[in-house]
């Protein structure tokens, strides 16, 4: 059985509109089957999108598992100045987040499809968002997290949304071992989702 962590989904396509309200913006998006989080903004991709604050440094933001492109998309359009790189594993995914990115819009976006940051390494991000792939295992989402640090500016910030019951304490204590105990912080709790914000020196 396949599922969203897959290049290719071996679900019949199935596309669905999905309009969102985030930060004050109302956007439209098509989803699909096969792709994370089908026919609604995910909880905790919410809390972590209200929860974000851009940063002070400059450069450019990066969006891992971008699934759809809700993250991406709606910091992109409240922030045109500002370059945003946004990347999935799942083919159908990246093809979606391409036409959301036009539908509304928004035209300072990178999409690629990519295995984490295999296929953007050639930049230093000024912060990185990620809901990342639980499914996927813990060794990939350590994976995600050690791959993040070294792809941060100095300063940068890393924000990441994850449930307690999927192993927020875990993620924790990986996130404390590279960015330093006293680096990461959990500046919202909701409903069993933490979100950390990890910083890097």
């Amino acid at each position: 059985m396949g599922h969203y962590y897959s290049e290719k989904p071996d679900v019949a396509s199935e596309p669905e509109k999905v309009v969102v309200t985030v930060r004050g913006q109302d956007l439209s998006f098509k989803s699909d089957r096969g792709v994370f989080s089908k026919g609604d903004l995910d909880y905790g991709t919410r809390v972590l999108l209200e929860a974000f604050e851009f940063p002070e440094e400059e450069g450019p933001i990066a969006d891992i598992g971008c699934g759809w492109g809700p993250i991406g998309i709606s910091l992109a359009k409240e922030a045109p100045g500002r370059t945003f790189v946004m990347v999935d594993i799942n083919e159908r995914a990246v093809n979606l987040a391409r036409e959301n990115a036009n539908q509304n819009q928004v035209d300072n976006v990178r999409i690629k499809e990519s295995m984490l940051f295999s296929e953007i390494k050639d930049e230093r991000y000024a912060a990185v968002l990620t809901n990342p792939p639980i499914r996927a295992g813990k060794q990939t989402v350590h994976q995600l997290f050690e791959e993040a640090y070294e792809q941060l500016k100095e300063n940068g910030e890393l924000w990441v949304v994850i449930q307690k019951k999927q192993g927020a304490p875990s993620a924790k204590k990986k996130l404390e071992e590279l960015f330093g105990a006293g680096e990461v912080e959990v500046p919202i709790k909701d409903k069993g989702y933490f979100i950390l914000r990890c910083k890097k020196h």
